[in-house]
């Protein structure tokens, strides 16, 4: 069976795995899910990741982020634009998540960037996602 949304079911593994204090988790690996979570890491909300190779398509590792209080750094996570209704927007309709606090992910012609680089950059896209 073939997956119609595979940056649904990274979203949602992220999540479950979030919400059961995993320390990482293992998800199959693609281009746009690694430039998703380079922007993760760079915005701090995950530790690292990292592609271990296989016979396949190869898998990432995700470690996700904790505070000290054991308090998690990604409360929410949802996925915008979907298969069957893409949402795109400008660079002045870029969405400012729990105001200021969270994250839009945004895939822009200058490649996938936060939503705070891609208004500096001018640059709309398709809203993939929100973290906060």
């Amino acid at each position: 069976m073939t997956m119609t949304d595979p940056i649904a079911d990274m979203l949602t593994r992220i999540r479950n795995a979030n919400s059961e204090m995993h320390p990482y988790l293992d998800l199959p690996s693609s281009k746009l899910k690694q430039e998703i979570l380079r922007v993760l890491k760079e915005e701090q909300y995950i530790e690292n990741y990292t592609f271990i190779a296989d016979k396949k398509q190869g898998m990432l590792r995700v470690y996700l982020k904790y505070t000290r209080g054991k308090e998690k750094v990604i409360t929410g996570i949802r996925r915008v634009s979907k298969p069957g209704l893409r949402k795109y927007v400008g660079a002045d309709e870029i969405p400012v998540v729990v105001g200021g606090y969270g994250l839009a992910i945004l895939s822009t012609p200058k490649g996938v960037l936060s939503g705070k680089k891609a208004r500096r950059q001018r640059a709309g896209g398709e809203l993939l996602c929100i973290v906060w």
